[in-house]
């Protein structure tokens, strides 16, 4: 279902350019598919690495830990990796992993022993000429450590370049933790001045941290988790809704009214920010949306019925494939430091994530003006011509 929508999206684009179908036909399908089954204490996981497709430079993208995940999902993912990249001119291919499993279910050892596995079960596909996988949903820059870690004692490769989102001390980049939200927020500060109120849905690693970057600019008038939203008209108290997050574990337990997740996709609110998992926006909830601009923080938040519905209602939407592309844009930063033994500043992270992700919007919008199409499908028309080049 979710790998059916990535490709009623590429669909659109190839016809509005008119791309050779033969070529549409290799994009949709992955280069390569890798499973296996991961064992730890009588308990069997399924993971996956896709390898979608490679025309631009070695295979990249994230690794989830997620009760959902299977094949289709991670489909998806890595198809639309390979248009995240294209979009944003990065020199890589599209991948996506994962394993099924719920991690809140899980001690520490054994997450770090699934880790592991999963770097033994993939190491021949793994390495910096090859595919370099970062953190995804349920993933971070510890795990990344332990994956690293596993990659150098199987290679001897110490280079540090196979994995991206690593801590710090391990050599991670400034700013990676960040850089998902950053890169969306660059956006809405260069482009979108004039609104000012904010719903959030999912309070995870990307939406917390856009809910702390925006705080000071913008009001954030709704969040939501997994188990439920908050809602304050005149705005919500950032600092303690985290600080609430982290300590117990839900955003539901601070003072305000509360909604369901549906609710605050219907609210009254300039930006919506979609920042939880897939097919969020709907048909059947699209119509609904009073938001004038949607932010996608999310992969694959809206369905390609609810992109027409939202059209029609000139509703602007900054779709994932470039929304969320700061995550990959400072992983490249990440891994090209690692390479040449460099560490850069903050400052030129973030300087460098910002002069390439507006480049790109820039580029959106003037293809959506060229062929009157919404901005994801621009985005695919870029991608795709890039792509095509290549």
């Amino acid at each position: 279902m979710i790998f059916d929508n990535a490709l009623k999206q590429l669909e659109k684009a190839g016809k509005l350019i008119r791309i050779d179908k033969e070529f549409l036909e290799r994009l949709k399908k992955p280069n390569r598919i890798l499973e296996a089954n991961i064992k730890i204490n009588n308990k069997t996981f399924k993971c996956y690495r896709i390898q979608h497709n490679n025309l631009l430079g070695p295979y990249k993208g994230g690794i989830r830990f997620h009760e959902n995940v299977d094949l289709d999902e991670i489909k998806s993912l890595a198809f639309w990796m390979t248009f995240k990249c294209a979009v944003s001119n990065l020199p890589l291919g599209g991948a996506k992993g994962g394993v099924n499993c719920n991690p809140k279910k899980l001690n520490e050892k054994e997450i770090e022993e699934i880790s592991r596995e999963y770097v033994r079960k993939f190491v021949d596909y793994i390495g910096p000429e090859k595919d370099m996988p970062a953190p995804d949903v349920n993933t971070n820059s510890k795990i990344m450590d332990i994956m690293t870690d596993e990659y150098e004692k199987l290679t001897n490769d110490k280079r540090k370049a196979a994995f991206t989102g690593k801590s710090l001390e391990n050599n991670g980049s400034e700013g990676r933790d960040t850089a998902t939200a950053q890169g969306g927020i660059f956006i809405l500060e260069e482009k979108f001045q004039d609104l000012r109120t904010i719903a959030i849905q999912g309070f995870g690693n990307a939406g917390k941290m856009a809910a702390d970057l925006l705080k000071n600019q913008f009001k954030i008038i709704a969040v939501s988790d997994s188990k439920g939203g908050i809602y304050n008209k005149n705005g919500l108290d950032i600092d303690e809704v985290i600080e609430i997050k982290d300590t117990t574990n839900s955003i539901i337990n601070y003072n305000a009214e509360k909604i369901t997740n549906d609710k605050l996709l219907e609210l009254d609110c300039d930006i919506l920010i979609p920042a939880a998992l897939e097919n969020s926006i709907t048909d059947k909830n699209a119509d609904k949306i009073k938001a004038k601009l949607i932010l996608e923080l999310a992969n694959g938040p809206t369905t390609p019925e609810a992109d027409e519905i939202l059209f029609k209602k000139n509703i602007k939407l900054i779709p994932d494939i470039l929304a969320n592309s700061g995550g990959v844009t400072v992983s490249y930063f990440e891994y090209l430091q690692n390479l040449n033994n460099e560490h850069w500043s903050l400052e030129k992270v973030n300087e460098k994530l910002k002069e390439n992700i507006i480049k790109s919007y820039n580029n959106a919008e003037k293809i959506a003006k060229k062929y009157k199409c919404d901005l994801r499908t621009a985005c695919y028309i870029k991608a795709l011509e890039r792509l095509k080049n290549a």
